[in-house]
């Protein structure tokens, strides 16, 4: 028994194996801009401000990396490094009190908005057949989170770190062999506040190893508790590489 045991838990984990893929998603592009990014701290007492309405955003070049885990087709695993800093500059008709500190109207100012995601993913794929995958799944998400404002007289700023849990949805459609048409994201909704991260585009495979992807994808969301108010909605032009292992 414990041989014919041992055996079938041998050739167990040689189908895992056997089923198992490596799969890296880089991603890059640009940062259109900011539909809002509304920011008050203190929550109680600052000055909301909206700053791609107050001030002029600079361009900026973005990158991620995914690195996946498929195992038995249907199971998968995935971590993700998404850092974002976007700087707005200008100046602002009133006074601010941002950070207990005011900045005076008409006096040039910048302020450089991080908002860096480290996330741990599990999903399932509840559909897995060559023209169709759709799984949904669970993402624990650490966020990174800095506002810094500064002029020439003054320079402070107001970090956060914080854990968010959140659905994460895949849904792949695919007319033929090579072309895909994927939606896919994070998001989840509570009384203190909401976070999205969603992308939409398509997908072309160059051959069993290497693929192309290209789309739009948007984040949304934010907070209001006690320390700070804040809600953004950034747009990205996106384009990746699609590796698997």
């Amino acid at each position: 028994m414990k041989m014919k045991f041992l055996l079938s838990s041998l050739l167990f984990l040689s189908s895992i194996q056997l089923y198992a893929q490596v799969k890296l998603d880089l991603e890059g592009g640009l940062v259109l801009g900011t539909n809002y990014n509304k920011v008050r701290i203190p929550n109680v007492g600052g000055t909301i401000v909206n700053l791609p309405e107050d001030l002029s955003i600079d361009p900026k070049v973005f990158y991620r990396i995914r690195a996946g885990y498929t195992i038995a087709k249907r199971h998968n695993i995935s971590l993700l490094y998404a850092p974002l800093t976007v700087t707005y500059q200008g100046n602002f008709n009133r006074n601010i009190n941002f950070n207990n500190t005011t900045f005076l109207a008409g006096q040039p100012v910048k302020v450089h908005y991080k908002f860096n995601s480290y996330r741990l993913t599990y999903r399932y794929d509840l559909i897995s057949r060559a023209r169709a995958q759709v799984g949904v799944g669970l993402t624990a998400k650490i966020r990174e989170a800095d506002v810094r404002f500064q002029n020439e007289s003054f320079n402070t700023h107001f970090d956060n770190l914080g854990f968010v849990p959140l659905i994460n949805f895949y849904v792949a459609l695919k007319p033929s062999y090579r072309w895909s048409v994927i939606l896919e994201g994070d998001a989840l909704a509570s009384k203190q506040g909401r976070a999205e991260d969603i992308f939409a585009g398509v997908a072309y495979q160059l051959n069993n190893k290497l693929g192309v992807k290209l789309g739009y994808r948007v984040v949304e969301g934010g907070a209001d508790v006690d320390d700070v108010y804040n809600f953004n909605w950034i747009n990205y032009a996106s384009a990746g590489l699609l590796i698997t292992l």
